[in-house]
């Protein structure tokens, strides 16, 4: 069993969100980690392996920064990783990045392709479901339960107000959700063999991606933070006089009524 995991470095979570005076968000002495929703993706190719046999490769898209998570990725116990790291590439959407790990996803043998069902930073939900489109092989998205019976995938996936439960043939693209399982915490020794699993570098070229071919057509232009929530308040009075002066707050303060 080949299984590919599409990973991701984001911030950390946990992380302050401070932006610069040209609304671009600031990444001095932030903490880069694996997207967590990308963690249940490696735990799950972790755990068909295990079962089923193979090896687990992960695949990211990042700078010289990225090969921190993906050591993190090799010490819970992948076995090899590829990462695409070329300065041509400037700015990346959802659609340059599709082209790019659509790219080198054809150069791995896979029987199935595992990511989170979105990342943290942007929340997008389209690179993995894209990805399939261009392999021309099927998705099952937000997977909460995953078996693989011969050359076929059963997963359970979430809807509104429950669950489907789908039968697609291999290879496939599953993303998962939070609750499919619980990723382990590398240990001291998946750390020391972490530092000796092959982990291929590969620019553009070597994946025969012409860099002016790509165009980014989602561009963020500035952020902003969100207004800070002010205290609470109370209004004194009877309550006949109270409702009337909170009607009036609503409506002229606060312009919801």
């Amino acid at each position: 069993m080949n299984i590919v995991v599409c990973m991701k470095q984001t911030f950390d979570t946990e992380a302050k969100i401070v932006l610069n005076a040209e609304g671009k968000v600031n990444s001095d002495g932030v903490t880069l980690v694996i997207n967590p929703l990308d963690e249940y993706a490696i735990e799950e190719g972790l755990r068909l392996k295990e079962k089923l046999g193979g090896e687990v490769t992960i695949l990211t898209l990042g700078g010289d920064q990225a090969t921190a998570a993906i050591r993190t990725a090799l010490a819970m116990g992948a076995d090899k990783a590829v990462l695409i790291n070329d300065p041509a590439l400037g700015e990346v959407d959802e659609g340059v990045a599709t082209e790019v790990l659509s790219a080198a996803a054809k150069t791995l043998s896979s029987d199935i392709i595992l990511a989170g069902v979105m990342d943290t930073d942007n929340g997008s939900a389209q690179v993995a479901v894209r990805i399939a489109e261009k392999l021309g092989i099927p998705s099952v998205s937000a997977v909460t339960k995953l078996d693989i019976n011969a050359d076929k995938a059963e997963a359970v996936r979430v809807i509104d107000g429950g669950t489907a439960t789908l039968e697609v043939p291999l290879p496939v693209m599953v993303t998962v959700v939070q609750g499919i399982n619980e990723p382990r915490y590398p240990s001291v020794a998946g750390i020391m063999k972490a530092k000796k699993k092959p982990l291929t570098t590969m620019t553009l070229s070597d994946l025969g991606v012409n860099a002016s071919d790509l165009t980014v057509h989602n561009k963020v232009t500035k952020l902003t933070l969100p207004i800070p929530r002010k205290g609470g308040r109370i209004i004194p009075g009877e309550v006949a006089e109270a409702t009337l002066e909170l009607a009036r707050l609503l409506h002229e303060e606060a312009k919801i009524l």
